[in-house]
């Protein structure tokens, strides 16, 4: 099969995966329940897989599913303000050819990048567990091997950084997250970057300029290595 057969058969094992039951307790609730001003919308309500370009050299990971994003509308970084931000920067890096993202099927298209998640599922308060972190990352894993292009990663966030570090094989000393950190690890580099969430974009922690430098960095990082 072509790798992108592969990472389609991957996201059907995704979808269907129910290894965690809190995580699928609390995703199944959310799309039950649902928020008023979604309340005429059918939620997603199930692990949301990864999606991109298969040939991408750029792999982004974040933290999991909003409850109320991704988990409603079955693609990461879709439907909430951390989307919002993450896809008007792809779009002005060349990477994304909109600068938007509200549904599966909204048009939007990754150039030379794929995004994917340490955890499929909405996690209670964006909180998942060790536990469910390890459950999640054969997932990660698997992606990897798949997209052999792959040359820079982008964690947003420690949870993020930390996750993908377990999956590659940390070296000693591990190295420490930090917006701008940058971590040679074989074939692929690691690069910190804050996670856009409204907690860091609100209060100035994360700008629009630092976004750009950081995803400008890594676009340039994975032409350029191999």
């Amino acid at each position: 099969m072509s790798a992108g057969e592969e990472l389609a058969a991957l996201e059907r094992q995704v979808i269907s995966c129910r290894r965690c039951p809190r995580l699928v307790a609390w995703r199944e609730e959310v799309a039950r329940v649902k928020r008023a001003a979604f309340a005429g919308q059918e939620y997603w309500g199930r692990p949301v897989p990864g999606f991109g370009d298969p040939a991408a050299r750029l792999l982004i990971v974040g933290l999991a599913p909003a409850a109320h994003g991704g988990n409603r509308t079955g693609r990461i970084f879709t439907g909430d303000r951390s989307g919002d931000w993450l896809f008007a920067a792809l779009y002005r890096a060349g990477l994304a050819n909109q600068p938007h993202s509200v549904s599966r099927d909204d048009g939007l298209r990754l150039r030379d990048c794929y995004i994917a998640a340490a955890v499929r599922c909405a996690p209670p308060a964006n909180r998942p567990t060790t536990t469910e972190r390890d459950n999640c990352l054969p997932y990660l894993a698997r992606e990897l091997e798949l997209l052999t292009g792959v040359t820079v990663i982008v964690a947003l966030g420690a949870f993020a950084w930390d996750a993908t570090l377990r999956v590659l094989g940390s070296p000693r000393p591990k190295p420490r997250f930090g917006h701008g950190a940058e971590a040679r690890l074989d074939t692929v580099t690691l690069v910190g970057c804050y996670h856009p969430s409204q907690q860091n974009t609100f209060t100035g922690r994360l700008t629009i300029g630092m976004m750009d430098e950081v995803l400008g960095r890594a676009k340039t990082l994975s032409r350029s290595t191999r």
